[in-house]
């Protein structure tokens, strides 16, 4: 049996990453059009403010301030998200 210990532990790995991709990185509330994952600096304009919610797995949520979400960033799918997870 010890032939599937690398295909199992490969497994549990990817399912710790899965896992840990959802969960939140940072969070902000703001009203810049700096910063590095922003694409949509007209969120912004003229003083608005927006609320972020970075992810791990590289994807951010935006609320606006008329209570429309918009999703930014790819999230890191299969080896790109286990070698993130391993880093973090």
């Amino acid at each position: 049996m010890t032939q599937y210990d690398d295909t199992v532990e490969k497994q549990r790995l990817k399912l710790e990453a899965e896992e840990w991709a959802s969960k939140t990185k940072s969070i902000h509330a703001h009203s810049l059009d700096s910063l590095h994952y922003d694409d949509r600096p007209q969120d912004t304009e003229n003083g608005k403010s927006v609320f972020d919610v970075e992810y791990n797995d590289g994807s951010v949520r935006r609320t606006l301030c008329t209570g429309e979400t918009v999703i930014m960033g790819t999230p890191l799918r299969g080896q790109d998200l286990i070698d993130s997870y391993t880093r973090a």
